[in-house]
């Protein structure tokens, strides 16, 4: 896989760049012992519907945080998600997958229910979610997800976290450099 940094990233932001595609990360943030029912809860999905972390427990959940717009880290990220979706499928087991978008205006429902027909994503165990800026932000916070917004463009890292079926962290992955089967 060939990821490249946008063309109109200054040098300053195509370092930064390089180093979250190479797996690194701008800023540490510790996610260890974070659970969904401490997560902000109000979200809508891709057909508006309230849907909380809470209503997740009982399942694993493996979520990243993307935004539609994006070339290049998005659509990797969520072909390491299909990826593990092929594994546990192959191996008779079960997840829920949540993609919460980074901006509350641009990834809104009508967005997402476009982004998922447009990639042919139609189980019903994908949940693409938005929500308030403010929620937004705590959530990239509590989970380690790095972002920004650099002109109009929103700059962010790979990661996927993994939450098992009693709601608890079990897993937090660069899906570029981790050994992601081994978590599942």
């Amino acid at each position: 896989m060939n990821l490249h940094c946008p063309p109109w990233a200054t040098r300053q932001a195509t370092l930064v760049c390089v180093l979250l595609l190479a797996g690194g990360s701008a800023a540490a943030t510790d996610s260890g012992g974070a659970r969904l029912d401490q997560l902000p809860q109000q979200w809508r999905d891709e057909q508006g519907q309230a849907l909380a972390f809470t209503d997740l427990i009982g399942q694993r959940v493996i979520l990243s945080m993307a935004y539609t717009r994006c070339h290049s880290i998005c659509p990797a990220t969520l072909g390491q998600m299909l990826r593990m979706q092929a594994l546990l499928d192959a191996r008779g087991e079960q997840a829920s997958f949540v993609i919460v978008g980074y901006d509350s205006d641009i990834d809104n429902p009508a967005s997402w229910r476009q982004y998922r027909a447009n990639r042919r994503l139609e189980r019903s165990n994908w949940h693409f979610l938005t929500g308030t800026q403010p929620a937004i932000r705590q959530l990239a916070r509590q989970l380690g997800f790095d972002f920004w917004t650099y002109d109009t463009h929103i700059m962010h890292d790979s990661r996927i976290v993994i939450f098992s079926t009693q709601g608890l962290l079990s897993a937090a992955i660069s899906p570029a450099s981790a050994d992601w089967s081994a978590v599942l």
